[in-house]
Protein backbone atom coordinates (compact mmCIF):
# COMPACT_ATOMS: atom_id res chain seq x y z
CA UNK A 1 0.00 0.00 0.00
CA UNK A 2 1.09 3.28 -0.70
CA UNK A 3 2.12 5.58 2.36
CA UNK A 4 -0.45 8.20 1.83
CA UNK A 5 -3.39 5.35 1.18
CA UNK A 6 -2.32 3.75 4.06
CA UNK A 7 -2.37 6.96 6.41
CA UNK A 8 -5.79 7.80 5.00
CA UNK A 9 -6.90 4.39 6.28
CA UNK A 10 -5.40 4.09 9.42
CA UNK A 11 -6.62 7.78 10.09
CA UNK A 12 -10.24 6.64 9.52
CA UNK A 13 -9.89 3.65 11.88
CA UNK A 14 -8.38 5.08 14.99
CA UNK A 15 -11.15 8.18 14.27
CA UNK A 16 -13.82 5.44 13.91
CA UNK A 17 -11.86 3.65 17.69
CA UNK A 18 -12.37 6.49 19.06
CA UNK A 19 -15.88 7.46 18.67
CA UNK A 20 -17.02 3.82 19.41
CA UNK A 21 -15.14 3.23 22.32
CA UNK A 22 -17.57 5.69 23.68
CA UNK A 23 -20.87 4.77 21.88
CA UNK A 24 -19.38 1.38 22.79
CA UNK A 25 -19.06 0.92 25.98
CA UNK A 26 -22.41 3.49 26.51
CA UNK A 27 -24.68 0.86 24.24
CA UNK A 28 -23.59 -2.00 26.81
CA UNK A 29 -24.18 -0.20 29.97
CA UNK A 30 -27.99 1.45 28.99
CA UNK A 31 -29.78 -1.15 30.73
CA UNK A 32 -27.50 -0.68 33.72
CA UNK A 33 -27.13 3.01 34.08
CA UNK A 34 -30.53 3.68 32.80
CA UNK A 35 -32.74 1.36 34.00
CA UNK A 36 -36.10 3.66 35.14
CA UNK A 37 -38.69 2.43 33.32
CA UNK A 38 -36.64 0.55 30.20
CA UNK A 39 -35.35 4.19 29.42
CA UNK A 40 -31.72 2.99 28.29
CA UNK A 41 -33.19 -0.25 26.46
CA UNK A 42 -35.59 2.62 24.69
CA UNK A 43 -33.33 4.68 23.70
CA UNK A 44 -30.92 1.88 21.84
CA UNK A 45 -34.45 1.47 20.05
CA UNK A 46 -34.44 4.94 19.02
CA UNK A 47 -31.10 4.88 17.74
CA UNK A 48 -31.33 2.27 15.51
CA UNK A 49 -34.91 3.23 14.81
CA UNK A 50 -33.83 6.49 13.39
CA UNK A 51 -30.96 4.86 11.94
CA UNK A 52 -32.83 3.22 9.50
CA UNK A 53 -34.71 6.50 8.05
CA UNK A 54 -31.36 8.04 8.15
CA UNK A 55 -30.09 5.44 6.01
CA UNK A 56 -32.72 5.70 3.62
CA UNK A 57 -32.59 9.43 3.14
CA UNK A 58 -29.31 10.88 4.07
CA UNK A 59 -26.25 9.30 2.63
CA UNK A 60 -26.35 9.97 -0.83
CA UNK A 61 -27.64 13.41 -0.13
CA UNK A 62 -24.82 14.63 2.23
CA UNK A 63 -22.17 12.74 0.73
CA UNK A 64 -22.73 14.07 -2.86
CA UNK A 65 -22.87 17.55 -1.32
CA UNK A 66 -19.99 18.05 1.36
CA UNK A 67 -17.95 14.78 0.62
CA UNK A 68 -16.76 11.51 2.58
CA UNK A 69 -14.32 13.55 5.08
CA UNK A 70 -17.02 16.38 6.58
CA UNK A 71 -19.90 13.73 6.53
CA UNK A 72 -17.94 11.63 8.87
CA UNK A 73 -17.11 14.72 10.97
CA UNK A 74 -20.73 16.29 11.06
CA UNK A 75 -21.97 12.89 11.88
CA UNK A 76 -19.27 11.72 14.66
CA UNK A 77 -20.49 15.21 16.00
CA UNK A 78 -24.12 13.51 16.01
CA UNK A 79 -22.93 10.84 18.17
CA UNK A 80 -20.95 13.38 20.81
CA UNK A 81 -24.46 14.53 21.83
CA UNK A 82 -25.01 10.80 23.12
CA UNK A 83 -22.99 11.14 25.68
CA UNK A 84 -23.61 14.75 26.43
CA UNK A 85 -27.19 13.75 27.20
CA UNK A 86 -25.91 10.82 29.49
CA UNK A 87 -24.55 13.34 32.31
CA UNK A 88 -28.36 14.08 32.97
CA UNK A 89 -30.37 10.87 31.33
CA UNK A 90 -34.29 11.84 30.89
CA UNK A 91 -37.01 10.77 28.75
CA UNK A 92 -36.12 14.30 27.38
CA UNK A 93 -32.58 14.81 27.20
CA UNK A 94 -31.71 10.82 26.32
CA UNK A 95 -34.10 10.33 23.51
CA UNK A 96 -33.54 13.76 21.73
CA UNK A 97 -29.65 12.52 21.72
CA UNK A 98 -30.51 8.81 21.17
CA UNK A 99 -32.19 10.62 17.98
CA UNK A 100 -29.73 12.54 16.93
CA UNK A 101 -27.06 9.71 16.95
CA UNK A 102 -29.65 7.61 14.88
CA UNK A 103 -29.69 10.42 12.37
CA UNK A 104 -25.90 10.95 11.87
CA UNK A 105 -25.60 6.83 11.99
CA UNK A 106 -26.47 6.24 8.48
CA UNK A 107 -24.11 8.71 6.98
CA UNK A 108 -21.54 7.64 8.99
CA UNK A 109 -21.08 4.47 8.04
CA UNK A 110 -22.04 5.20 4.21
CA UNK A 111 -19.70 7.98 3.98
CA UNK A 112 -16.83 5.15 5.66
CA UNK A 113 -17.03 2.76 3.45
CA UNK A 114 -17.67 4.68 0.45
CA UNK A 115 -13.89 6.29 1.34
CA UNK A 116 -12.89 2.57 1.87
CA UNK A 117 -14.09 1.55 -0.96
CA UNK A 118 -13.20 4.37 -3.55
CA UNK A 119 -9.27 4.43 -2.56
CA UNK A 120 -8.89 0.43 -2.68
CA UNK A 121 -10.56 0.49 -5.93
CA UNK A 122 -8.54 3.75 -6.77
CA UNK A 123 -5.33 2.02 -5.68
CA UNK A 124 -5.66 -1.29 -7.24
CA UNK A 125 -6.02 0.08 -10.39
CA UNK A 126 -3.44 2.22 -10.19
CA UNK A 127 -0.92 -0.42 -9.55
CA UNK A 128 -2.69 -3.27 -11.34
CA UNK A 129 -3.55 -4.65 -8.51
CA UNK A 130 -7.16 -7.34 -7.77
CA UNK A 131 -10.08 -4.76 -6.75
CA UNK A 132 -11.59 -6.94 -4.46
CA UNK A 133 -8.30 -8.11 -2.29
CA UNK A 134 -7.41 -4.71 -1.92
CA UNK A 135 -10.71 -3.92 -0.78
CA UNK A 136 -10.86 -6.70 1.50
CA UNK A 137 -7.49 -5.55 2.83
CA UNK A 138 -8.62 -2.28 3.58
CA UNK A 139 -11.72 -3.32 5.76
CA UNK A 140 -9.33 -5.56 7.04
CA UNK A 141 -6.87 -2.69 8.41
CA UNK A 142 -10.18 -0.83 9.68
CA UNK A 143 -11.90 -3.65 11.08
CA UNK A 144 -8.64 -4.74 13.19
CA UNK A 145 -8.30 -1.48 14.54
CA UNK A 146 -11.95 -0.88 15.13
CA UNK A 147 -13.17 -3.32 16.70
CA UNK A 148 -10.66 -3.15 19.79
CA UNK A 149 -12.89 -0.30 20.56
CA UNK A 150 -14.93 -2.96 22.23
CA UNK A 151 -11.70 -3.77 24.89
CA UNK A 152 -10.98 0.20 25.24
CA UNK A 153 -14.80 1.13 25.40
CA UNK A 154 -15.76 -1.99 28.56
CA UNK A 155 -12.14 -1.61 29.66
CA UNK A 156 -12.88 2.62 30.22
CA UNK A 157 -16.43 1.85 32.12
CA UNK A 158 -14.85 -1.67 34.21
CA UNK A 159 -12.26 0.69 35.51
CA UNK A 160 -14.74 3.57 36.56
CA UNK A 161 -17.30 1.73 37.83
CA UNK A 162 -15.22 -0.27 40.19
CA UNK A 163 -15.38 3.14 42.05
CA UNK A 164 -18.98 3.09 42.49
CA UNK A 165 -20.08 2.66 45.94
CA UNK A 166 -23.33 1.15 45.14
CA UNK A 167 -22.04 -1.52 43.35
CA UNK A 168 -24.35 -4.93 43.32
CA UNK A 169 -22.72 -8.66 44.02
CA UNK A 170 -25.75 -11.37 43.27
CA UNK A 171 -25.67 -14.58 45.28
CA UNK A 172 -27.57 -16.97 43.75
CA UNK A 173 -28.64 -20.42 45.20
CA UNK A 174 -30.09 -21.70 41.88
CA UNK A 175 -29.14 -20.87 38.13
CA UNK A 176 -31.77 -22.80 37.12
CA UNK A 177 -34.00 -19.33 35.09
CA UNK A 178 -30.47 -18.49 33.38
CA UNK A 179 -29.31 -19.37 30.09
CA UNK A 180 -31.71 -20.35 27.57
CA UNK A 181 -34.17 -20.79 30.46
CA UNK A 182 -34.67 -16.86 30.78
CA UNK A 183 -37.81 -15.84 30.08
CA UNK A 184 -39.39 -12.20 30.68
CA UNK A 185 -42.17 -13.68 32.89
CA UNK A 186 -39.08 -14.32 35.52
CA UNK A 187 -38.02 -11.29 35.56
CA UNK A 188 -40.71 -10.25 37.76
CA UNK A 189 -39.52 -12.50 40.12
CA UNK A 190 -37.91 -11.29 43.45
CA UNK A 191 -34.99 -12.82 43.85
CA UNK A 192 -34.06 -12.40 40.04
CA UNK A 193 -30.55 -11.81 39.31
CA UNK A 194 -31.54 -10.14 36.31
CA UNK A 195 -32.85 -7.01 37.70
CA UNK A 196 -30.86 -3.91 36.97
CA UNK A 197 -28.77 -2.68 39.81
CA UNK A 198 -28.75 0.50 41.69
CA UNK A 199 -27.58 3.74 40.24
CA UNK A 200 -24.05 5.01 39.74
CA UNK A 201 -23.40 7.76 41.63
CA UNK A 202 -23.13 11.20 40.26
CA UNK A 203 -19.69 11.31 40.69
CA UNK A 204 -18.77 8.32 38.79
CA UNK A 205 -21.27 8.81 36.12
CA UNK A 206 -20.06 12.14 35.32
CA UNK A 207 -16.21 10.80 35.57
CA UNK A 208 -16.89 8.50 33.26
CA UNK A 209 -19.35 10.44 30.75
CA UNK A 210 -16.14 13.40 30.93
CA UNK A 211 -14.22 10.03 29.06
CA UNK A 212 -16.48 8.80 26.57
CA UNK A 213 -17.23 12.93 25.33
CA UNK A 214 -13.45 13.52 25.20
CA UNK A 215 -13.41 10.56 23.27
CA UNK A 216 -15.55 11.85 20.59
CA UNK A 217 -14.03 15.30 20.30
CA UNK A 218 -10.63 13.73 20.22
CA UNK A 219 -12.26 11.40 17.17
CA UNK A 220 -13.41 14.76 15.49
CA UNK A 221 -10.43 16.75 15.38
CA UNK A 222 -8.42 13.67 14.41
CA UNK A 223 -10.42 13.45 10.94
CA UNK A 224 -10.91 17.15 10.69
CA UNK A 225 -6.25 17.60 11.09
CA UNK A 226 -5.12 14.71 9.19
CA UNK A 227 -7.80 12.88 7.09
CA UNK A 228 -7.63 14.16 3.13
CA UNK A 229 -10.43 14.95 1.03
CA UNK A 230 -11.26 12.09 -1.76
CA UNK A 231 -13.05 13.13 -4.84
CA UNK A 232 -15.76 10.51 -6.38
CA UNK A 233 -15.93 9.95 -9.46
CA UNK A 234 -19.45 9.99 -9.28
CA UNK A 235 -19.20 13.71 -8.31
CA UNK A 236 -17.85 14.74 -11.32
CA UNK A 237 -20.34 12.61 -13.37
CA UNK A 238 -23.54 14.53 -11.64
CA UNK A 239 -21.86 18.10 -11.62
CA UNK A 240 -24.64 19.08 -14.45
CA UNK A 241 -27.05 17.08 -13.07
CA UNK A 242 -30.13 18.71 -10.51
CA UNK A 243 -29.34 19.17 -6.77
CA UNK A 244 -29.90 15.59 -5.06
CA UNK A 245 -32.92 16.33 -2.76
CA UNK A 246 -34.34 13.92 0.16
CA UNK A 247 -36.79 12.41 -2.31
CA UNK A 248 -33.95 11.79 -5.21
CA UNK A 249 -32.21 10.18 -2.01
CA UNK A 250 -34.49 8.13 -1.07
CA UNK A 251 -35.16 7.35 -4.61
CA UNK A 252 -31.86 5.92 -5.37
CA UNK A 253 -31.54 4.05 -1.61
CA UNK A 254 -35.12 2.19 -2.63
CA UNK A 255 -33.67 1.92 -6.61
CA UNK A 256 -30.78 -0.11 -5.18
CA UNK A 257 -33.35 -2.77 -4.40
CA UNK A 258 -34.02 -3.11 -7.90
CA UNK A 259 -31.47 -5.59 -8.10
CA UNK A 260 -32.04 -8.91 -7.11
CA UNK A 261 -28.42 -9.20 -5.41
CA UNK A 262 -29.59 -6.54 -2.48
CA UNK A 263 -32.51 -8.69 -2.27
CA UNK A 264 -30.49 -11.79 -1.46
CA UNK A 265 -28.32 -9.98 0.66
CA UNK A 266 -30.84 -8.70 3.11
CA UNK A 267 -31.21 -11.88 5.50
CA UNK A 268 -27.50 -12.01 5.83
CA UNK A 269 -27.23 -8.46 6.64
CA UNK A 270 -29.98 -8.41 9.32
CA UNK A 271 -28.48 -11.83 10.72
CA UNK A 272 -25.53 -9.18 11.59
CA UNK A 273 -27.55 -7.12 13.79
CA UNK A 274 -29.53 -10.35 15.33
CA UNK A 275 -26.06 -11.55 16.37
CA UNK A 276 -24.90 -8.55 17.62
CA UNK A 277 -27.95 -7.45 19.28
CA UNK A 278 -28.27 -11.06 21.17
CA UNK A 279 -24.85 -11.11 22.42
CA UNK A 280 -24.83 -7.50 23.53
CA UNK A 281 -28.54 -7.66 24.98
CA UNK A 282 -29.37 -11.15 25.77
CA UNK A 283 -26.10 -13.16 26.28
CA UNK A 284 -24.64 -10.36 29.13
CA UNK A 285 -28.10 -10.65 30.63
CA UNK A 286 -29.42 -13.89 30.59
CA UNK A 287 -26.00 -15.70 31.07
CA UNK A 288 -23.22 -13.45 32.32
CA UNK A 289 -25.13 -11.36 34.66
CA UNK A 290 -27.78 -13.86 35.56
CA UNK A 291 -24.56 -16.54 36.81
CA UNK A 292 -22.06 -14.32 37.57
CA UNK A 293 -23.27 -10.52 38.47
CA UNK A 294 -22.74 -7.64 36.41
CA UNK A 295 -19.68 -6.96 37.37
CA UNK A 296 -18.24 -9.36 34.66
CA UNK A 297 -19.93 -8.03 32.21
CA UNK A 298 -17.06 -5.51 31.07
CA UNK A 299 -14.62 -8.29 30.81
CA UNK A 300 -16.79 -10.99 28.99
CA UNK A 301 -17.29 -8.29 25.96
CA UNK A 302 -13.30 -6.97 26.26
CA UNK A 303 -12.94 -10.73 25.14
CA UNK A 304 -15.29 -10.02 22.77
CA UNK A 305 -13.87 -7.17 21.16
CA UNK A 306 -9.96 -8.49 20.95
CA UNK A 307 -10.80 -11.45 19.50
CA UNK A 308 -13.17 -9.76 17.07
CA UNK A 309 -9.94 -7.41 15.37
CA UNK A 310 -7.97 -10.17 15.46
CA UNK A 311 -9.76 -12.02 13.42
CA UNK A 312 -11.52 -8.78 11.14
CA UNK A 313 -7.49 -8.54 9.95
CA UNK A 314 -6.87 -12.36 8.99
CA UNK A 315 -10.28 -12.64 7.77
CA UNK A 316 -9.24 -9.65 5.36
CA UNK A 317 -5.86 -11.66 4.76
CA UNK A 318 -7.11 -14.86 4.30
CA UNK A 319 -9.53 -14.02 1.73
CA UNK A 320 -7.24 -13.60 -1.43
CA UNK A 321 -6.12 -17.41 -0.36
CA UNK A 322 -8.88 -19.03 0.13
CA UNK A 323 -12.13 -16.78 -1.23
CA UNK A 324 -15.03 -15.71 0.26
CA UNK A 325 -17.31 -18.85 -0.02
CA UNK A 326 -15.14 -20.47 2.56
CA UNK A 327 -14.32 -18.36 4.91
CA UNK A 328 -18.49 -17.23 5.07
CA UNK A 329 -18.81 -20.84 5.59
CA UNK A 330 -16.45 -21.16 8.05
CA UNK A 331 -18.47 -18.14 9.89
CA UNK A 332 -21.86 -19.97 9.56
CA UNK A 333 -20.60 -23.48 10.79
CA UNK A 334 -18.97 -21.41 14.00
CA UNK A 335 -22.45 -19.50 14.62
CA UNK A 336 -24.36 -22.21 14.27
CA UNK A 337 -21.96 -24.20 16.77
CA UNK A 338 -22.40 -21.25 19.02
CA UNK A 339 -26.25 -21.29 18.96
CA UNK A 340 -26.40 -25.10 19.56
CA UNK A 341 -24.05 -24.76 22.38
CA UNK A 342 -25.94 -22.02 24.35
CA UNK A 343 -29.45 -23.76 23.69
CA UNK A 344 -28.18 -26.64 25.67
CA UNK A 345 -25.62 -25.33 28.22
CA UNK A 346 -26.78 -24.45 31.88
CA UNK A 347 -25.03 -22.25 33.28
CA UNK A 348 -23.21 -22.15 36.44
CA UNK A 349 -20.59 -20.28 37.73
CA UNK A 350 -18.15 -23.28 38.56
CA UNK A 351 -17.54 -23.16 34.40
CA UNK A 352 -16.18 -19.95 34.80
CA UNK A 353 -14.38 -19.96 31.50
CA UNK A 354 -16.68 -20.86 29.25
CA UNK A 355 -18.56 -17.58 29.65
CA UNK A 356 -15.59 -16.03 27.61
CA UNK A 357 -15.11 -18.86 25.27
CA UNK A 358 -18.81 -18.33 23.64
CA UNK A 359 -17.94 -14.76 23.05
CA UNK A 360 -14.74 -15.24 21.60
CA UNK A 361 -16.01 -17.71 19.00
CA UNK A 362 -19.09 -15.78 18.14
CA UNK A 363 -16.80 -12.52 17.64
CA UNK A 364 -15.18 -14.51 14.95
CA UNK A 365 -17.85 -15.11 12.99
CA UNK A 366 -18.98 -11.56 13.36
CA UNK A 367 -15.45 -10.60 12.41
CA UNK A 368 -15.75 -12.64 9.21
CA UNK A 369 -18.77 -11.58 8.44
CA UNK A 370 -18.52 -7.83 8.94
CA UNK A 371 -15.27 -7.30 6.93
CA UNK A 372 -16.08 -9.29 3.91
CA UNK A 373 -19.80 -8.84 3.51
CA UNK A 374 -18.76 -4.93 3.62
CA UNK A 375 -16.25 -5.45 0.96
CA UNK A 376 -18.48 -8.04 -0.82
CA UNK A 377 -21.05 -4.66 -1.12
CA UNK A 378 -18.62 -2.53 -2.26
CA UNK A 379 -17.22 -4.65 -5.26
CA UNK A 380 -20.48 -6.13 -6.08
CA UNK A 381 -22.88 -2.41 -6.40
CA UNK A 382 -19.37 -0.32 -7.17
CA UNK A 383 -21.67 2.18 -9.56
CA UNK A 384 -23.88 2.75 -6.48
CA UNK A 385 -21.64 2.45 -3.95
CA UNK A 386 -23.61 5.40 -1.46
CA UNK A 387 -27.04 3.78 -1.84
CA UNK A 388 -25.78 -0.04 -1.30
CA UNK A 389 -24.04 0.97 1.94
CA UNK A 390 -27.08 2.65 2.60
CA UNK A 391 -28.93 -0.04 2.50
CA UNK A 392 -26.26 -2.29 4.28
CA UNK A 393 -27.02 -0.03 7.07
CA UNK A 394 -30.82 0.22 6.84
CA UNK A 395 -31.14 -4.11 6.89
CA UNK A 396 -28.24 -4.28 9.63
CA UNK A 397 -30.01 -1.75 12.03
CA UNK A 398 -33.68 -3.26 11.35
CA UNK A 399 -32.22 -6.35 13.20
CA UNK A 400 -30.79 -4.53 15.87
CA UNK A 401 -34.22 -3.12 15.90
CA UNK A 402 -36.11 -6.26 16.10
CA UNK A 403 -33.61 -7.89 18.75
CA UNK A 404 -34.15 -5.03 20.54
CA UNK A 405 -37.79 -5.01 20.57
CA UNK A 406 -38.32 -8.12 21.37
CA UNK A 407 -35.64 -8.48 23.88
CA UNK A 408 -38.24 -8.33 27.26
CA UNK A 409 -40.93 -10.33 25.43
CA UNK A 410 -39.62 -13.80 24.56
CA UNK A 411 -37.80 -16.43 26.32
CA UNK A 412 -33.91 -16.72 25.09
CA UNK A 413 -34.34 -19.78 24.15
CA UNK A 414 -36.68 -18.43 21.44
CA UNK A 415 -34.55 -15.71 20.23
CA UNK A 416 -31.61 -18.02 19.73
CA UNK A 417 -33.61 -19.75 17.28
CA UNK A 418 -34.72 -16.76 15.53
CA UNK A 419 -30.53 -16.12 15.22
CA UNK A 420 -30.61 -19.35 14.14
CA UNK A 421 -33.08 -19.08 11.03
CA UNK A 422 -32.15 -15.64 9.55
CA UNK A 423 -28.42 -17.40 9.47
CA UNK A 424 -29.10 -20.50 7.90
CA UNK A 425 -31.58 -18.29 5.51
CA UNK A 426 -28.91 -15.64 4.53
CA UNK A 427 -26.20 -18.01 4.08
CA UNK A 428 -28.20 -19.75 1.72
CA UNK A 429 -28.76 -16.58 -0.45
CA UNK A 430 -25.77 -15.67 -0.01
CA UNK A 431 -24.60 -18.37 -2.04
CA UNK A 432 -26.93 -18.06 -4.60
CA UNK A 433 -25.56 -14.58 -5.31
CA UNK A 434 -22.23 -16.26 -5.72
CA UNK A 435 -23.35 -18.78 -8.05
CA UNK A 436 -25.33 -15.32 -9.86
CA UNK A 437 -21.75 -13.59 -9.87
CA UNK A 438 -20.13 -16.88 -11.28
CA UNK A 439 -22.43 -17.45 -13.77
CA UNK A 440 -22.29 -13.74 -14.81
CA UNK A 441 -18.35 -14.40 -15.15
CA UNK A 442 -18.50 -17.17 -17.29
CA UNK A 443 -21.10 -16.25 -19.42
CA UNK A 444 -19.03 -13.04 -20.12
CA UNK A 445 -15.74 -15.11 -20.55
CA UNK A 446 -17.76 -17.25 -23.59
CA UNK A 447 -18.47 -14.16 -25.12
CA UNK A 448 -15.08 -12.08 -25.41
CA UNK A 449 -13.60 -15.61 -26.54
CA UNK A 450 -16.61 -15.80 -29.00
CA UNK A 451 -15.95 -12.37 -30.43
CA UNK A 452 -12.31 -12.71 -30.45
CA UNK A 453 -11.77 -16.10 -31.58
CA UNK A 454 -12.55 -15.36 -35.87
CA UNK A 455 -10.65 -12.45 -35.51
CA UNK A 456 -7.38 -14.58 -33.85
CA UNK A 457 -5.29 -14.52 -37.55
CA UNK A 458 -5.56 -10.57 -38.04
CA UNK A 459 -5.01 -10.03 -34.45
CA UNK A 460 -1.56 -8.24 -35.10
CA UNK A 461 -3.06 -5.25 -37.13
CA UNK A 462 -5.21 -4.01 -34.15
CA UNK A 463 -4.25 -1.20 -32.81
CA UNK A 464 -2.16 -1.66 -29.44
CA UNK A 465 -5.13 -0.42 -27.07
CA UNK A 466 -7.47 -2.64 -28.30
CA UNK A 467 -5.65 -5.33 -27.97
CA UNK A 468 -5.26 -4.22 -24.30
CA UNK A 469 -8.73 -3.92 -23.80
CA UNK A 470 -9.43 -7.63 -25.23
CA UNK A 471 -6.77 -8.72 -22.73
CA UNK A 472 -8.53 -6.97 -19.99
CA UNK A 473 -12.20 -6.93 -20.89
CA UNK A 474 -13.60 -9.13 -18.30
CA UNK A 475 -11.48 -7.98 -15.25
CA UNK A 476 -14.15 -5.49 -13.75
CA UNK A 477 -16.94 -8.23 -14.22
Amino acid sequence: MEIKHLKNIIIVSFGFLLLFTAYGGLQTLQSSLNPEKGLGVASLSVVYGCLIVSSLFLPPIIIKKIGCKWTIVASMCCYITYSIGNFKPNWYSLIITSAILGFGGGPLWAAKCTYLTTSGISYAERMGKEKMNVVNQYFGVFFLIYQTSGIWGNLISSLVLQQNPNKVVYENASFSHCGPNNCPALAAGPNNSTAPPSGVSDNVRYTLMGIYTGCGVLAVLLIVILLDQIDLKEKEKNETEAKPSAWMSLLSTIRQLKDIRQWLLIPLTMFSGFQQGFLSSDYTKAYVTCTLGIQFVGYVMICFGATNAICSMLSGKLSQYTGRIALFMLAAATSLSCIIGLLLWSPNPNQFAVFFIFPALWSMSDAICQTLLNAFYGVLFHDHKEAAFANYRLWESLGFVIAFAYSNLLCVSVKLYIVLTMMLLGMILYLVVEYLEYRKSSMNAHDTNSVSMPESSNIQTLPENKIEECSTGNMDS
